[in-house]
């Protein structure tokens, strides 16, 4: 081995010396060196196996300790030292502090002094590294104040807020509750009252008397005045969320809650786009939930709250970030001393996290031109934002000895094939880098057409032959030393196919074979592997469509049942523990086309959409058409075969008119394709659109009527079906008229589910015969009237009861009643009534 110069001595015990405390500087390099080289003398420096945690100590724990784990595999073992908000920790003066194995115990926390942030410092003869931060907090909650609070007086149909105003607690999130009049009575939440787990006061969108005199367990009392008819009021939002920070991953909860009478609606959406599918929607509305947030559910978020006399809106804007994630870290390696190194990690996050380096935890930078002794040491990567910290650790160790072949030596026996290529390794363990040089006996060897030594010492021979068999003698030389190794080259005879497979062309569910034959050097085994599209055929898995046959020094293919996925390139590879060669075939498949791809909708109008989309492969069968389908909203689980123009779209197409569509109506679409051999599967259904308004062209029927009280005229229909209403704010116009009148009368009904219409005029005979029909309208107009009914109006009740009533017995069981009828001729029959009397 070369000797140490001065300096580099000087530098070795300068930092060992004072760190790891030996005598000899040349004595502990050749240790380093032969340590790191046997497989059962491996020192390391620490890696953590546990760390300390976020911790809240009750205060009213009866366990009065809090403990902080830390523990670090290492070699030797380390030890360890806390540091609170980055000062150290004097375990010796402070008698609440006791360390167990790597563990600190802190016994009868005081909230005033041991509140803060841990870190544990773990420490070998390799370096030093510093856990992740953990803060230790005290959890509290503090009674409700005893001063009673004064009453909230309302009127019936206002809305009221009760203030919790909790108690001084932490940490900040509560679950709050109420009660109503005593424990365990809660209140009930519904669309009428919220319970805010933000702030937790009660909210209660519209009071009635059922909420007199009731009180939580805070003693709040609500009394109610009623001094005149209950008033209506427009939605009022009193609960609005904030602008909101979520980290991705995380789950989020938005809460609005309005006040009003009638009770109002509440709705959500996103204003620059759809609600996230991840969303979902509890206590009546008042409640939105994001789940497992991404970057891509960030945005605007509007609240909406409607009754029938007014809406509010409210909007904030959710934010999503990301807690720091390595993209690329840190490892421990090993470097040669005076050569170049980079030790570089990249973290992601949001924001962008600030990255920082420690050695032996101390902060420094990293500068690794030339490396020294004095760069060895455990490094660690730290990434922050305000989210939080991660740490990546990594031991550097510079090293230097002489070439040594003692634990990967030159291979012993080395095997070429005749006229192939052969690469011997030369890999010693060396620091710095040695240089190289190879024998062939005692020949020595150098860069030809046929023989190359390679930078990492191994020897490359082209196109060998017998003549190349002999020993080889790789020879490793620095300036601590130098070493050889030597291995013996043998050739044999070349592997070469007799029997290449040939290409086939086959149809869905036929069978086929493919044969690989090769020769090979008689000393050695040959094996057969083949491949699709260079994927390995998995014959275990695969059985029902693969099986192989072995016929001396040849392997048979043969391919069942053949489906559209076997199509492909075959691969046949001989191989032996020397070399390999190969042969490949193409098999064609053919069958149904596959499904054709990027349906999308362009030129939609009221009736017709005109259809768009890519061509799917063939399937080595010409497309002889593709059949359009439609779905809409009134049908969602049932695909039907659309109407085209043309009626037939050929197999060169790749766009369709669609026609006979209903107006405002939403469709999605898909496209099958057929070629000689069968129809293919469909593709993926377009994205949904809507077909425009247009004027209905459906009438109401079944018109009728007729019946009712006293002045009233009632008209009745069938409602139209909702897939004719063809536009927004749809209804109906009712036109009616006496028999013998001239004029109609119109009258409009705007619910699209009306049944019937009753017309009070006190003008209006009793028994009146009128004519009536209905027609429907929407936002672009009115449609067609029904067919003319005629129905009458109610009738009059009899103005006088029958007179001469009598009555006479025509046996046990039968008695005859007489009476004179009633002139008026509205009457259609008479109610007969009996009573008995027991003498």
């Amino acid at each position: 081995m070369g000797a140490l110069n001065r300096n580099e001595t000087d530098r070795w015990t300068g930092l060992f010396l004072s760190d790891l405390v030996v005598p000899n500087s040349f004595t502990l390099f050749v240790c380093m060196c032969v340590s790191f080289l046997s497989d059962d003398a491996t020192g390391y420096g620490p890696v953590f196996e546990d760390q300390p945690v976020e911790t809240i100590y009750p205060e009213e724990s009866p366990e009065a300790k809090i403990t902080m784990s830390c523990r670090a595999r290492a070699n030797p073992p380390a030890t360890y030292q806390w540091r609170l908000n980055s000062w150290n920790i004097d375990l010796d003066g402070d008698n609440h502090y006791t360390l167990v194995g790597g563990d600190l115990v802190i016994s009868n926390p005081i909230k005033n002094k041991h509140v803060g942030n841990y870190s544990c410092v773990a420490t070998n003869d390799y370096g030093t590294v510093v856990s992740r931060e953990a803060g230790v907090q005290f959890g509290y909650l503090d009674f409700f104040s005893s001063e009673e609070r004064e009453a909230v007086y309302v009127k019936e149909g206002q809305g009221a807020v009760l203030l919790c105003a909790p108690p001084p607690h932490y940490p900040h999130e509560l679950s709050f509750r109420w009660i109503l009049n005593e424990f365990p009575i809660f209140i009930t939440l519904d669309k009428r009252r919220f319970v805010s787990q933000t702030t937790g006061n009660l909210y209660i969108s519209k009071v009635d008397f059922r909420m007199c005199d009731s009180h939580p367990v805070v003693s709040i009392s609500c009394f109610l005045h009623q001094p005149g008819p209950i008033r209506k009021y427009p939605a009022d939002i009193k609960v609005k969320f904030p602008d909101t920070y979520a980290l991705v991953g995380q789950n989020v909860t938005m809460e609005c809650f309005a006040l009003g009478n009638p009770i109002p609606q509440i709705r959500w959406k996103k204003t620059n786009g759809e609600l996230p599918s991840n969303h979902d929607v509890s206590m009546a509305g008042a409640h939105l939930h994001l789940y497992n947030v991404q970057y891509e559910d960030e945005g605007t978020y509007e609240c909406e709250a409607l009754n029938s006399k007014g809406k509010d809106w409210h909007r904030a804007r959710v934010s999503v970030e990301a807690f720091p994630e390595w993209t690329e870290s840190i490892n421990s390696t090993e470097k040669d001393i005076s050569s170049d190194y980079t030790m570089s990690c990249v973290a992601s996050g949001k924001p962008k996290p600030r990255v920082q380096w420690l050695k032996n935890s101390y902060a420094r930078d990293l500068k690794f031109s030339g490396l020294t002794f004095e760069d060895s040491g455990m490094y660690q990567c730290i990434a922050e934002n305000r989210h939080g910290v991660i740490y990546a650790n990594a031991e550097l160790r510079v090293i230097a000895c002489a070439p040594t072949f003692e634990h990967n030596p030159v291979k012993w026996r080395i095997l070429g094939a005749k006229n192939g290529r052969v690469v011997i390794e030369c890999k010693p363990k060396a620091a710095p880098k040695p240089s190289f040089s190879w024998s062939k006996g005692t020949e020595l060897l150098f860069n030809s057409t046929r023989v190359l030594i390679w930078e990492d010492g191994s020897l490359e021979i082209l196109n060998v032959t017998k003549a190349d068999e002999g020993h080889y003698t790789c020879f490793a030389e620095n300036n601590r030393g130098k070493a050889n190794s030597t291995g013996s080259l043998s050739i044999t005879e070349a592997t070469k196919i007799t029997l290449a497979p040939s290409n086939a062309d086959v149809t869905v569910g036929e069978s086929t074979h493919m044969q690989c034959a090769a020769s090979h050097d008689s000393t050695l085994d040959i094996t057969f592997v083949w491949t699709l599209d260079a994927h390995a055929i998995d014959f275990d898995r695969e059985g029902s469509h693969y099986e192989r046959n072995l016929v001396r020094d040849s392997k048979e293919l043969l391919i069942k049942n053949t489906q559209l996925k076997h199509s492909g390139r075959y691969t046949c590879t001989a191989q032996t523990p020397v070399d390999n060669v190969t042969a490949s075939a193409n098999l064609v498949v053919r069958g149904p086309p596959g499904s054709p791809g990027g349906v999308r909708v362009e030129e939609i109008k009221d009736k017709s959409v005109r259809l768009i989309w890519s061509r799917g492969t063939d399937n080595h069968s010409p497309i002889s058409k593709y059949t359009i389908q439609c779905r809409d909203s009134f049908s969602q689980e049932d695909w039907r075969d659309a109407t085209t123009s043309p009626p037939d779209v050929e197999g060169n197409a790749e766009t369709a008119t669609v026609v006979d569509l209903f107006p405002w109506t939403e469709y999605e679409f898909r496209v099958i394709a057929t070629n000689t051999l069968g129809t293919g599967d469909p593709s993926s259904p377009s994205p949904k659109v809507t077909t425009l308004e247009a004027v209905p062209v459906v009438a109401p029927s079944d018109i009728g009527g007729g019946g009712g009280t006293s002045r009233e005229l009632t008209i009745t229909w069938t409602p139209v079906q909702p897939q004719y209403y063809y536009g927004r704010n749809f209804g109906y116009i009712i036109a009616f008229k006496p028999r013998d009148g001239y004029e109609w009368r119109k009258v409009t009904v705007a619910d699209p589910e009306a049944k019937h219409y009753v017309h009070k005029d006190s003008s209006i005979l009793a028994s009146s015969e009128f004519e009536v029909k209905v027609k429907a309208f929407n936002s672009k107009g009115e449609g067609p009237y029904s067919l003319m009914a005629v129905i009458y109006s109610a009738q009059d009740v009899p103005s006088k009861a029958p007179a001469s009533v009598g009555a006479r017995a025509l046996s046990a069981t039968e008695a005859i009643v007489c009476w004179l009828p009633v002139t008026q001729h509205t009457v259609e029959g008479y109610q007969v009534s009996t009573m008995c009397l027991c003498l």
